[in-house]
């Protein structure tokens, strides 16, 4: 045991140690070695150096990386109880404090006998209390969150350190966050990620700064104080060492007035382009804020902006920057699965808006990184907390995408829900269920010459897609109806989603014997790859058997293979394969495009909302706010991939899990634009009642309208074949039938495909 002696001259080297998350001992060894350390040395998450007085008040003052900087005061022998006890009892406590100032403990490590950090901190604590009160008659205060001085006491397998804390609580708090988000970066991993892109050198270079999702602002902060030379720690308000007795307060305030000197000159030189996003107001607010606590409003901006929106700054030139972020990752904020798509369209728009950049993303989830398609030329591993996590970097000059979809890139991106609406390629066709064939089924052998019935089922198709062409090449159509069982006997509806190629069946009339129906559909099949000129592999058969109850409803592949297809500004997400239904009504796309023209500035509500595509159409109109709802968790995880899939998240798209009806009747918020587009019949186990539109019509819209604002309006939607609107509704609103107008030339051939009716209140 070594006695704690008198404090050394200000100027004797003494030892030091600095703590930081694991994976950035380098960064922190480079970092004290430029403050003036000397004998830097790493170890797991920390830093031995040495250095006088003055180095030790320079690393709390200036370093962005530390942890802690911990001034040791002895070294005890000791790794039991009662050893620790009298070696502690032992040092000069009133060399140190005073007995009217308060103390904390830290204490870490463990033994045979001190099982826990509780015990040994009070151990520790009694020995410094007991030693007051012999030598001089009075006891100190144990105070947790405030104390004057806080000591750490590590216990190791050679013994235990008694170290005093200098920053009197960890360094990473600068003192500018007023508020921070659900899931906040620490500081100190800000400035490491920030250092890892090389910010400093991008800066020296005259490149700028964006990050997309900037949260509270932190990593725009810290990449400000750096570039402004601002010290991180001159925001400080409490100092660990400020009630040490071996303070030498003179060489402090020097330090002090110089790191405010360096920060006047940082501030008025010129600095680069630091520009932050988010989609949630809320957090927008709490970013500007902390930007205003620290003085650099005229430095860094932070606007509302979701990833969707975000292009680089043209108000001045800006061929070189470092894109930054922090997106969300894995049960933290969202769904692992949906936020896939929101790295894929990360990845997309980095190399979209920013060519010539250098890119950096911290995740948690190396799976997710990979979902943005982009190669990472360097990865370094960093510690958030007992989260391993990476530095991704990317160079977007010569990077391109990959060809791998981003459910590919998870392990867990399946959805296993069956889906409780009921389906059909018609929306009006019996029920029935739909067997997907592996693709290619059936049609690899295809003949060097069709079969009569197969020839005219193709000219039927090619004369088809004639018709529609200047129609999908004008309105930019991704995805539409081809074929719609023109001929009775081919019974199918065909539908195109970009280069593949979906065919349902329709139930076939009574009066068509099985072995028609199979040659019909072999027809088919030889028809397609020739007449549409697409690899067979990419066409998707569906055919349709009887089935009796919620058998319609069974899942009929486990791929979980997701296809984008573009629609007005939306990118939508479709399964070919694994329901009868894939994902996107087709006939509504008129109904879609006029809720997004008119969602601008409203409050958007999507009853029965199935996978969320008017959402997507309404945010990214500009919608304030959506509220989505459905029983189904299928449904409203793939509304999450879809909304991720445009750059939009859920601050202002709110997703709700419940029966409508229910929900109607509970919830009292108002909204200005409402689509009501139920199912024609439901008998859901989650819910006590069956429901059937045609029977419930007049209380369910009774109930939409009662959320709807003042001058709002009601889209209600649904395909019931021989479906009336109740007189009931006709002389309460003001009704107009809209049918004919929501639909587009590919299904004009089959108008009762689905009826809607814009509603609105009667004018007083």
């Amino acid at each position: 045991m070594t006695e704690h002696s008198a404090t050394p001259a200000p100027g004797a080297s003494r030892a030091w140690f600095a703590t930081c998350p694991k994976g950035m001992e380098q960064l922190l060894a480079e970092e004290l070695s430029a403050l003036g350390a000397s004998e830097a040395r790493e170890t797991v998450a920390g830093v031995h150096f040495a250095g006088p007085l003055a180095l030790g008040y320079r690393a709390c003052l200036w370093s962005r990386l530390a942890n802690r900087i911990l001034l040791p005061l002895t070294q005890i022998a000791a790794t039991d109880a009662d050893g620790l006890y009298r070696g502690l009892r032992e040092v000069d406590w009133g060399a140190i404090m005073s007995p009217r100032q308060r103390f904390a403990i830290d204490f870490s490590g463990e033994s045979p006998d001190i099982r826990n950090t509780r015990f040994g901190a009070q151990r520790s604590k009694d020995a410094i209390v007991d030693w007051f009160q012999a030598s001089l008659g009075e006891r100190p205060t144990v105070d947790r969150q405030k104390p004057d001085l806080r000591f750490n006491v590590r216990l190791g397998k050679q013994g235990t350190l008694l170290a005093l804390d200098m920053g009197g609580g960890s360094l990473h708090r600068r003192g500018y966050r007023l508020k921070a988000g659900e899931a906040p970066l620490k500081e100190n991993l800000a400035a490491a990620i920030l250092l890892r892109a090389d910010w400093p050198g991008m800066a020296a270079r005259g490149g700028a700064l964006i990050d997309p999702m900037c949260g509270s602002g932190t990593l725009l902060l810290e990449a400000a104080m750096m570039v402004a030379d601002i010290a991180p720690g001159l925001g400080r308000r409490h100092w660990g060492f400020s009630a040490w007795r071996g303070h030498q307060p003179r060489q402090w305030e020097v330090l002090l007035q110089d790191a405010r000197q360096r920060a006047d000159r940082g501030l008025g030189a010129q600095l680069p382009e630091i520009r932050g996003y988010d989609a949630d107001p809320a957090v927008v607010r709490r970013a500007q804020e902390n930007v205003a606590a620290l003085g650099l409003e005229k430095v860094v901006r932070v606007s509302c902006k979701p990833l969707s929106k975000l292009k680089k700054p043209t108000h001045r030139e800006l061929p070189i920057g470092l894109l930054v972020c922090n997106p969300p990752y894995g049960e933290r904020l969202g769904e692992r699965s949906s936020l896939a798509y929101l790295y894929r369209e990360l990845g997309e728009c980095m190399l979209r808006e920013f060519p010539g950049w250098q890119a950096a993303i911290f995740t948690a989830d190396a799976a997710l990184g990979r979902a943005t398609g982009l190669r990472s030329h360097k990865q370094y591993k960093l510690w958030n907390g007992a989260m391993a996590s990476q530095v991704l970097l990317f160079d977007l000059q010569d990077n391109r995408l990959s060809d791998r979809r981003p459910d590919e890139a998870l392990t867990a991106a399946r959805i296993d829900e069956p889906p409780p609406r009921q389906a059909s390629p018609g929306r009006g066709a019996a029920p029935a269920h739909a067997a997907s064939e592996a693709p290619g089924t059936g049609a690899e052998a295809t003949p060097a010459a069709l079969t009569p019935g197969a020839e005219m089922f193709a000219n039927r198709l090619r004369k088809n897609r004639r018709k529609l062409a200047s129609w999908v090449k004008r309105e930019g159509i991704e995805a539409y109806r081809l074929y719609d069982a023109d001929m009775p006997e081919y019974a199918v509806a065909v539908d195109l989603y970009g280069d593949h190629v979906h065919v349902a069946e329709y139930q076939a009339p009574r009066s068509v014997s099985e072995a028609q129906a199979e040659l019909h559909r072999e027809e088919v099949r030889q028809a397609l790859p020739v007449a549409l000129g697409v690899p067979p592999a990419r066409i998707v058969f569906k055919t349709r058997q009887r089935q009796r109850g919620s058998e319609q409803y069974t899942r009929q592949d486990h791929r979980g293979e997701l296809l984008s297809v573009r629609e007005g500004q939306a990118r939508l997400l479709v399964n070919l394969t694994d329901y009868l239904d894939t994902g996107l009504f087709l006939d509504h796309r008129p109904l879609r495009l006029r809720l997004a023209r008119e969602a601008a500035g409203q409050r958007f509500l999507n009853l029965f909302c199935y996978t969320g595509t008017a959402t997507v159409h309404a945010a990214l109109g500009g919608a304030r706010q959506t509220t989505s709802v459905d029983l189904s968790n299928t449904y409203l995880g793939w509304l999450r991939k879809n909304l991720a899939h445009n750059g939009l998240d859920e601050s202002r798209n709110r997703l709700e899990r419940v029966d409508c009806l229910a929900w109607l009747g509970q919830n009292r918020d108002t909204f200005d634009l409402i689509l009501l587009d139920p199912p024609s019949f439901s008998n859901s186990r989650q819910v006590a009642d069956t429901f059937d539109v045609l029977r419930d019509q007049v209380e369910l819209v009774r109930l939409a309208m009662a959320r709807l604002a003042p001058g709002g309006t009601l889209y209600f939607s649904n395909n019931r074949r021989g479906f009336k609107l109740a007189a009931e509704l006709e002389a309460a609103f003001h009704c107009e039938d809209i049918s004919r107008q929501t639909l587009d030339p590919d299904f004009q051939r089959n108008p009762r495909i689905h009826q809607c009716w814009r509603i609105r209140y009667a004018p007083a």
